[in-house]
């Protein structure tokens, strides 16, 4: 059987195709002189399948679609207290290229405005990298997030300099107001060859989905950042990356994404998807017209929205199977352990009778664990053994891995029940 997935996307696409509504950023010329009726979309799955339909192929510049990833290169490089410093978190409710600044410590309001992302770009790489030295930086993890070596486009480079007025002052103002310590003008250069990477709305799909997984590339397996910055990056885009459409394309779509003005959007659902849509024309906040209708048909179709309940069905404790002659209990647990699964396990084992007979959990059905229903299990497992239990697990997976029943001793470990 062929998949639909493709078949969808397309049908998607000659849905969302809106004619000539939106322009062209001709205050770039370069961005005044492409293909208006170029249009793409993509999505990548968790386990790195990347589907497209469209002009999948067209190579656009990335534009302030590499705020989100630059940030998350800073992050990785200076942690996040030291960027916090320099660059706030809240939304501006301004247009990307305005002076937002707070008024006590004169920091920029959030990284994907243009003020922030400029002051964001500085603290890229180690403190006094130089500007090749960013430069290599910047091109090294963009390459790592889209899984491949992106190029620079110096016709728009060359293009975007010559037009670099507004950015040149942001830059001053923040060197001014000691939020940068680098020459303004060699910040404004790295900016703006950052933003003049050529990519593919795959491209845009594998970076988004490298987020969306908590930092790893799924294609190439590599982790590019850990995944609280990852956690910290997708937060942000939730509540700036769409700048002052920002609370609209929340409530409608739901999705943490960016936006380029090379008509490029990209978003990043955790733990589902990667999507890109690529369409030159702009509406006048600066977003791709057929872009956003392709992601709010997206979001609608596949109930999308990152706030919609995902509730599971799936008990967590699949069985209880009781050995009648050693009085052994196997709890087997299935699906994914989340704080709610975790939660009924503990509380179904706060349960058994203070009988000191052996307690056996068989996760070998437990696809993932998370931080929080580990610390419940775990602390579960303990209490359970401070009672005067024997505490056993069966873990073919190593879903729980170096448990400690927090007296220097380990569980009994058992195979799996059949």
């Amino acid at each position: 059987m062929k998949t639909p997935v493709p078949d969808y996307l397309s049908e998607i696409r000659d849905l969302c195709s809106v004619g000539e509504d939106g322009e062209l950023a001709d205050y770039i010329p370069e961005l005044a002189a492409v293909d208006p009726d170029r249009f793409a979309v993509s999505a990548c799955t968790m386990d790195g399948v990347l589907y497209t339909a469209g002009d999948a192929g067209t190579e656009f510049t990335i534009q302030s679609m590499s705020k989100p990833f630059a940030y998350a290169l800073a992050l990785r490089d200076r942690g996040v207290d030291a960027v916090l410093e320099k660059v706030a978190v809240e939304p501006s409710g301004d247009a990307f290229n305005q002076i937002s600044l707070e008024r006590d410590s004169g920091r920029p309001r959030n990284p994907m405005i243009n003020i922030g992302a400029i002051t964001t770009h500085s603290l890229v790489g180690p403190p006094g990298a130089s500007e090749d030295e960013r430069d290599q930086v910047v091109a090294d993890g963009l390459a790592a997030f889209a899984g491949r070596r992106l190029e620079v486009d110096d016709a728009v480079l060359d293009s975007e300099l010559d037009t670099a007025f507004r950015n040149r002052a942001m830059a001053n103002l923040v060197r001014a107001g000691g939020i940068i310590d680098s020459d303004p003008d060699e910040i404004v250069r790295g900016y703006t060859r950052q933003c003049s990477y050529r990519v593919t709305v795959g491209d845009l799909a594998v970076m988004a989905v490298t987020l969306a997984t908590g930092g790893t590339n799924p294609i190439t397996g590599e982790r590019v950042i850990s995944p609280r910055a990852s956690r910290q990056v997708l937060a942000v885009m939730s509540t700036c990356g769409m700048y002052d459409a920002a609370g609209d394309w929340m409530s409608t779509v739901g999705i943490p994404a960016k936006s380029g003005v090379s008509g490029g959007i990209l978003g990043a659902l955790p733990g589902q998807v990667g999507i890109g849509a690529f369409s030159p024309r702009l509406d006048a906040h600066g977003h791709s017209v057929e872009g956003i209708r392709t992601f709010e048909r997206l979001s609608s179709d596949m109930e999308l929205h990152i706030m919609n309940p995902t509730i599971s069905e799936i008990d967590p404790v699949r069985s209880v199977r009781v050995d009648r002659s050693t009085g052994r209990r196997t709890f087997r647990l299935q699906g994914p352990m989340t704080f709610a699964g975790g939660e009924k396990v503990v509380r179904t084992l706060a349960e058994i009778p203070d009988d000191f007979s052996e307690v056996t959990l068989d996760f070998s059905r437990v696809s993932v664990v998370n931080g929080s229903a580990r610390r419940m299990l775990l602390e579960a497992m303990r209490r359970l053994s401070a009672e005067g239990h024997v505490v056993g697990l069966a873990d073919p997976g190593r879903r729980l891995p170096d448990p400690d029943l927090g007296d220097g001793t380990r569980p009994v470990f058992r195979r799996a029940a059949r």
